[in-house]
């Protein structure tokens, strides 16, 4: 079973910093082709920006696999605007695909800012993501 779901920035970053984590596992199953990574650009573009930070000292071979494998699998969609306000304006993108994707394909948004985000059903932790994957298989 293939699961869809806008994958938030910050739960990428967390499976790059510990890929044996749970946001690990997240990118794990983007890889296996379980789930289905919704992207637009403006998505991809905040994944290469803040993956590519100093901070962080990810090798750009690394991002770029990272970011080439998930764009490899992934369905592109442009979000309609949402008229809500979210505590960071940067998280609207996200939101945005989201909505999109579950007018045609039930779909997830997995973050680890929960609480940016209005409460939906399929708005989800990484953990509560391979909860709900582990109760359907």
């Amino acid at each position: 079973m293939n699961y869809y779901a806008v994958i938030d920035t910050n739960v990428l970053v967390s499976a790059m910093l510990k890929y044996d984590s749970i946001p690990g596992n997240v990118l794990e199953l983007v890889i296996s082709g379980i789930i289905i990574p919704i992207v637009n650009d403006e998505i991809l573009n905040e994944y290469r920006c803040v993956l590519k930070r100093d901070k962080f000292h990810f090798p750009k071979e690394t991002v770029d696999e990272v970011l080439n494998g998930l764009i490899d699998k992934a369905v592109f969609i442009v979000g309609e605007k949402q008229n809500i306000d979210l505590p960071d304006s940067k998280d609207m993108v996200f939101y945005e695909v989201v909505m999109e994707a579950n007018k045609d394909n039930y779909a997830y948004l997995i973050t680890g800012n929960i609480k940016h985000f209005p409460f939906r059903h399929f708005i989800v932790t990484p953990r509560q993501f391979i909860d709900i994957l582990l109760e359907n298989n």
